[in-house]
């Protein structure tokens, strides 16, 4: 069981830049893939970027690619989002979720996702 928890979020302008992290109990998070996803008010869910279970792969939503990197350390049982430029649309809570989840369809998927943490919000003001 992997339990994470979300830090990092809070308040930038246009152009700035935020790193989150996830910081996850439990023995089994270098076994498990790592996702971001985030939801601003009255919206669903939405993918963000995910990591395979050793960081060989990773994935990211068209929204974000090339401006977002996300990574992990599983010595530490860490997961980072590193967000640049920074734009109003991305302003939402974002969550980290873990699980073993080996497709890349599926990683892009909330349901694919057992456990999740509680979100941390980031608000972008242009």
């Amino acid at each position: 069981q992997v339990q994470p928890v979300e830090s990092g979020g809070g308040l930038a302008q246009a152009g700035d830049s935020l790193r989150l992290s996830c910081t996850t109990s439990g023995r089994t998070f270098s076994s498990v893939a790592m996702a971001w996803f985030r939801q601003a008010p009255g919206k669903e869910r939405e993918f963000v970027a995910a990591t395979s279970h050793n960081g060989a792969t990773t994935h990211y939503g068209d929204h974000v690619r090339g401006r977002f990197t996300i990574s992990r350390d599983n010595a530490n049982q860490m997961g980072y989002l590193q967000m640049n430029s920074l734009k109003p649309e991305d302003t939402a809570v974002y969550y980290c979720a873990a699980d073993r989840v080996y497709s890349l369809a599926h990683m892009t998927l909330p349901r694919s996702y057992e456990w999740w943490g509680q979100g941390t919000q980031v608000t972008v003001s242009s």
